[in-house]
């Protein structure tokens, strides 16, 4: 008995020994998330501090608004953006946009945001109607069709001005989303804000988000 005693000790110090080393690892795979979450959420409060502050004073006569937490700024009035059914800008919104995008493109490439960003998203929303008797699938694949078509006319615009800075980190990182009636506004009642759905946004997306998945991955591979 004695004897089984002195095997079983030095196993209960591995054991032990091992519990505290894979402790040690998970600690320090904890503190590695939490400091990319901190320096992620630095970053992108100071991001969305400075779109806000940019345009500040021009929110109110475009229309718009600027979603500091989402880094978002969106374009509201329907009547401004486009004609119903319609996917060529009108006039009143290119002026909108040729002072915007250059101030917009100008702040995003600045050093210390240039290399965080992962995607500059211009997003076409609509409402859910379409005509009379059209089915709702219908009506959305058709809304579908029409936003895609109106996000990739405000990129051809915005690209087409000459005074954008960065044209080619401009390109290599601006897309055009349509999402038809997807993501839809609704009021207090729940019911929904067509006039509110019928927007067009520019969206950031940084990097830091693939970079926070990554190491929680890790993490969980070596669990």
């Amino acid at each position: 008995m004695s004897r089984n005693s002195d095997h079983w000790i030095p196993l209960a110090d591995l054991m032990t020994g091992l519990m505290m080393m894979f402790m040690l690892i998970a600690v320090l795979y904890m503190l590695k998330v939490n400091s990319a979450v901190s320096e992620y959420s630095v970053s992108k409060d100071a991001l969305g501090k400075d779109l806000c502050s940019e345009f500040a004073s021009d929110l109110e006569k475009w229309d718009a608004e600027c979603d500091s937490d989402n880094l978002v700024i969106r374009f509201k009035s329907p009547d401004v953006l486009f004609d119903t059914g319609q996917a060529v800008i009108k006039p009143q919104f290119k002026v909108i946009l040729n002072d915007f995008f250059p101030r917009y493109i100008a702040l995003l490439n600045r050093e210390e945001y240039n290399d965080s960003i992962e995607e500059i998203r211009i997003e076409g929303h609509t409402s859910s109607s379409w005509r009379e008797g059209t089915s709702e699938n219908e009506s959305y694949f058709l809304n579908m069709q029409l936003s895609q078509a109106r996000t990739l006319s405000v990129l051809k615009y915005v690209l087409s001005d000459k005074s954008t800075p960065s044209q080619e980190w401009t390109k290599d990182l601006l897309t055009a989303n349509g999402l038809s009636s997807s993501k839809l506004i609704h009021d207090a009642d729940g019911k929904e804000n067509r006039k509110g759905s019928q927007r067009v946004e520019f969206r950031v997306r940084t990097n830091a988000d693939e970079y926070i998945k990554n190491i929680i991955d890790d993490l969980g591979q070596n669990e």
